[in-house]
């Protein structure tokens, strides 16, 4: 069923049951997984946890449990999910006809009521044509493409408000969950700063203290705070460097694969005025005099290279007086955690420690995914600049491609859905900045990866073009669906991102024929 109200229609519901909660694989589902288990804390709700990859997973423990299942919900929210009469109708009223043939009338007035029938009829069947046509096309147009909604960590914390049980932590992680969408690029730039405008007011509402003694804040405590801060990835965690070289943003814009690229970020340096011992250096052990202004100093000189987008708004928290993260620093964190490399731990281990992590008493696996989030993003970078330097971003026409071969390395860390799509939508980025050729500038990305030697099987992820306007929706779902099926290519749609799949190796040429044929 679709949900509109969640409080009476979902949490007044469950609230007697034990409740059977499936989780997806991602840091919003993550936050509102743990919002949902401090409401169910709270009124003492019985609940099983069972976290699920894809659709197989969500399949096999749905027919586990399906004789306890009696309510099964779907989010009805700004998603645009066509209205019920515009998809069904009724249609007995077709079906009934006049009957009323012989009822001892005239000839001439049966003769005139046949007419005003035969009339009717056909306004009908042209009305019923005219109604199919618009739901092909509102189908058409609903299924055609991916595209995501409000967080649903803001969804379950919206519920919490209006219970009035919501906490400093549930907002956090309501924080982290839009931040997981902006950071993938699910969202507008739009959608994004209307909820943080949302969230601010929320923050406001829970940390606002008075300066003065009676309301000082305890050594221990949590407190939220708005910013507007640096687009740079851990920075506070890392070397500033390091920060500028890892970073999309500026490694796109000073195109740091280049000779040319490492120029300009030492002439941006020297224009900051930063010494490159301090610099390369970890933040925490930067002079306080120049961390004082060091964002306006950046914002600055970013203007003067071109980066006009250099701060962003944002949140942070601090846990007592020593530990500090930015929203993003976390949504990293967690990701990194969740598609670990490590093979001696299994899927549901990774994902029990990325929940852990979201928890202020285990701040460190936080900083443990914090490390693991540094190596991914500078294997993203590496990767990034290996494809550019040796060309392998190829036109096929309707879109861009690009492999990973097998031996490429850290090529395992991109075999999971997230991190390839990260790792594509960043090429995709630094490649519209390098090339000159306006035509692909404007052109989506299909990347593929090693999954499995064994099975011999790639994942394959499709990126929408990065325009200024892109409405963040993704057409290569369905795309990926027809151009298999056309060529009888073996491939898994397992993926709740329906742009990612896995595909057999031997299959790939076949199915990439098929899908420029029918993108053209």
């Amino acid at each position: 069923m679709f949900v509109s109200d969640f409080r009476k229609e979902f949490y007044e519901l469950v609230q007697s049951q034990r409740v059977l909660l499936f989780v997806a694989s991602d840091v919003d589902a993550l936050c509102a997984c743990k919002i949902l288990q401090a409401l169910f804390h709270c009124d003492h709700v019985q609940y099983t946890l069972v976290p699920v990859s894809g659709w197989q997973e969500l399949e096999t423990a749905f027919l586990e449990h399906k004789e306890q299942i009696k309510l099964l919900i779907k989010q009805d929210d700004d998603l645009e999910v066509p209205a019920y009469d515009d998809i069904f109708r009724d249609e007995e009223e077709d079906e009934e006809q006049s009957e009323n043939d012989s009822d001892g009338s005239e000839p001439s007035e049966k003769r005139t009521r046949l007419e005003e029938e035969i009339v009717e009829q056909t306004m009908k069947r042209r009305q019923k044509r005219e109604w199919e046509a618009r739901r092909r096309d509102i189908l058409f147009d609903y299924e055609q493409y991916e595209y995501h909604g409000t967080s649903s960590a803001m969804v379950m914390f919206d519920l919490a408000w209006m219970m009035s049980k919501d906490l400093n932590d549930m907002l956090w992680w309501a924080i982290v969950g839009l931040t997981d969408q902006w950071v993938q690029d699910k969202i507008t730039q739009m959608k994004y700063v209307t909820d943080v405008g949302i969230l601010q007011r929320h923050v406001s509402r829970h940390n606002h203290r008075n300066e003065d003694e009676e309301n000082t804040l305890s050594v221990d405590c949590t407190r939220i705070s708005f910013e507007y801060d640096l687009r740079l990835v851990l920075y506070q965690h890392w070397s500033l460097h390091d920060s500028l070289c890892n970073t999309s943003y500026t490694a796109a814009r000073f195109k740091l694969w280049s000779v040319h690229g490492q120029k300009r970020l030492q002439e941006f340096l020297a224009d900051m005025g930063l010494p490159l011992k301090q610099v390369k250096q970890k933040f925490q052990s930067m002079d306080i005099s120049l961390k004082e202004n060091l964002r306006e100093m950046i914002e600055e000189s970013a203007n003067k290279f071109g980066m006009k987008d250099m701060r962003m708004q944002t949140f942070s928290i601090h846990f007592g007086f020593k530990h500090k993260f930015l929203a993003s620093d976390v949504v990293f964190a967690t990701m990194s955690l969740m598609e670990s490399p490590e093979k001696d731990s299994s899927g549901t281990d990774h994902f029990i420690q990325a929940l852990d992590s979201l928890s202020r008493s285990n701040l460190d696996k936080l900083y443990l995914g914090l490390e693991l989030a540094k190596k991914q993003l500078q294997a993203t970078q590496q990767t990034i600049a290996s494809c550019l330097c040796t060309n392998l971003v190829i036109s096929q026409g309707p879109f861009l491609y690009c492999s990973l071969m097998e031996g490429t390395p850290d090529v395992m860390l991109f075999s999971k859905p997230a991190s390839l799509s990260l790792l594509s939508r960043q090429l995709l980025k630094s490649f519209v900045c390098s090339t000159k050729n306006r035509r692909c500038k404007l052109l989506p990305l299909v990347m593929a990866a090693p999954l499995s030697t064994e099975q011999g099987t790639v994942t394959v992820v499709g990126i929408p073009p990065e325009t200024d306007g892109s409405d963040r929706k993704n057409f290569f779902g369905r795309a990926f669906e027809k151009a298999a099926e056309s060529t009888s290519s073996r491939t898994l749609h397992n993926h709740f991102d329906l742009s990612v799949i896995e595909l057999k190796a031997e299959d790939r040429s076949k199915f990439l024929d098929a899908l420029v044929s029918l993108l053209s």
